[in-house]
């Protein structure tokens, strides 16, 4: 099982698709089109690769949750990079900062957040091993020999 795609909701299209693009350089606008959520009518573009993508709507009304709160709802989409510093020097090329360096949890993992235009968080994360054991480490360094991993 994968995941295919993901489908956000912003009042404005194009300023999300700009940090889309700049943060999937091999992505590319898959199709647009026009219809009517519950009533009101919307635009819908299909972001992605062959296999993945994500839709967004533009029927969007209000704010989004806020990530500093406690309402239920996504707090944040993680997507994989074998180049975080690429991706960085990518989206600050396009005016796109980020929220937040954290710190490297692991000898094995460093991340990077950013909140688009609509209010969406994204974390990027580049892994320096392909082991499992090594990538899901959730414990202090090098004691992810005692810990079970399913």
């Amino acid at each position: 099982m994968r995941l295919e795609h993901v489908n956000l909701v912003v009042a404005d299209i194009e300023p999300t698709l700009a940090f889309l693009q700049a943060a999937f350089p091999d992505w590319s606008v898959r199709g647009r089109g026009t219809g009517d959520w519950y009533g009101k009518p919307s635009k819908w573009v299909h972001f992605g690769n062959g296999r993945s993508y994500m839709t967004l709507n533009d029927h969007g009304e209000g704010q989004i949750r806020q990530l500093a709160g406690h309402l239920p709802g996504l707090a944040h989409m993680g997507f994989e990079t074998g180049n975080l510093d690429e991706l960085r020097a990518r989206l600050s090329a396009a005016g796109f900062e980020p929220r937040m360096l954290a710190d490297p949890d692991t000898d094995h993992r460093r991340r990077i957040y950013y909140v688009e235009p609509a209010g969406f968080e994204f974390e990027f994360v580049e892994y320096s091993s392909d082991l499992d054991v090594v990538r899901n480490e959730y414990v202090p360094v090098g004691a992810y020999e005692s810990v079970a991993v399913v």
